[in-house]
């Protein structure tokens, strides 16, 4: 795919002016989205990723669409599991809810800007030497392996990373928030306030996460070009999906196993690319079209078992509840109700309540 610096430009140009607009929108009118307002935007960024793919079915060829698709789809679903991550840090910055959405941008902008240069410098090695496939490869097996491993972790802890404590003890800072100022002047100085720390925070945690993204989209192009593409329209919506289904990923349960067998998957399709490549076997490729179906299936059935699952377990505390509730207000019977309990009677009565 030739890519003409004219068109690199145009589309920088317009993902930068996307990002202006947005942020002079919220700087006008901080405030915290409803969900019908976060819903309407990611439908205007999903429309536009929907016209750009389809778009460049009729520019370029049907392969390069169905490579940006399902390039997008791998980015966008690896971006949902971000969100648990700014949750964290969001309420760990203790970040006023009108400012959230200027946060968020910040970071994503950071994000998108050294993305950039990742995928600059992967294109660069992977043109050089097809033997960094296996490198990928099991580099997405690792972590594959690692989000089963930690699925039963409990850990729902923000830990601030390296970078935001140099700045604590590099510069003064204060913990008072003051509006979305930076930096604001206390007592004679200048001090950094939290809005600085938690944009770095952001920025830095979605940096960390394209170590995870940007193999996985290698897996399924290697066009510079559809990679940066897809990473941007995933990006441009997260914003607004943070608060759109917020409140929902705490019922996404099986989300990190989902993201492990689509993480699993695109190594071994790596591995199989690299073995391709650099060696004389007849090994068998994975198409775009059997990935993206294996991609799409994945996350469908990952969902749905995981709200069938949230649900059962609110039954199941419901019920707890219930039975805790009926043994507190149940009046005491007298002695002779008392002697005359059966042990098997109490047996049942204690199952009931802790089932």
């Amino acid at each position: 795919m030739d890519i003409h610096p004219w068109v690199w430009a145009v589309t920088i140009t317009t993902l930068l002016a996307v990002i202006a607009v947005d942020f002079v929108i919220i700087a006008r009118r901080p405030h915290e989205p409803s969900m019908r307002e976060a819903a309407a935007w990611i439908g205007v960024y999903v429309s536009l990723a929907v016209v750009f793919g389809v778009g460049l079915g009729f520019l370029s060829t049907p392969a390069q669409s169905l490579d940006f698709f399902t390039g997008w789809i791998v980015e966008y679903s690896m971006s949902v599991d971000n969100l648990f991550v700014f949750i964290l840090i969001l309420g760990s910055f203790a970040v006023p809810p009108k400012h959230r959405q200027r946060v968020l941008l910040v970071g994503i902008a950071l994000a998108l800007l050294f993305r950039g240069l990742f995928i600059a410098l992967g294109a660069a090695v992977v043109n050089a030497f097809a033997g960094v496939f296996f490198l990928f490869g099991a580099f997405l097996l690792f972590t594959a392996w690692k989000l089963i491993a930690d699925s039963g972790d409990d850990d729902e802890e923000y830990k601030e990373n390296a970078a935001v404590r140099l700045v604590r003890r590099l510069l003064p800072t204060t913990d008072k928030y003051h509006e979305a100022k930076l930096t604001v002047r206390l007592d004679g100085r200048r001090v950094v306030t939290p809005m600085l720390l938690v944009m770095i925070a952001v920025g830095l945690t979605d940096i960390l996460f394209a170590l995870d993204s940007i193999p996985a989209i290698f897996g399924i192009t290697q066009e510079p070009y559809l990679v940066f593409t897809a990473n941007a329209f995933a990006l441009m919506g997260l914003r607004q999906l943070y608060f759109l289904i917020g409140g929902l990923l705490t019922k996404l349960v099986h989300l990190n196993k989902g993201l492990a067998v689509i993480l699993g998957f695109i190594g071994l399709k790596l591995v199989l690319h690299a073995l391709h490549e650099t060696t004389d076997w007849h090994v068998p490729e994975i198409g775009t079209l059997t990935s993206l179906l294996v991609i799409i299936a994945t996350l469908a059935i990952t969902t749905v078992t995981s709200l069938v699952s949230s649900r059962r377990t609110a039954a199941v505390k419901a019920a707890e509840a219930a039975g805790v509730a009926g043994v507190a207000a149940e009046p005491s019977g007298g002695a002779e109700d008392a002697a005359g309990a059966q042990p098997d009677d109490d047996d049942e009565l204690r199952t009931r309540v802790h089932r």
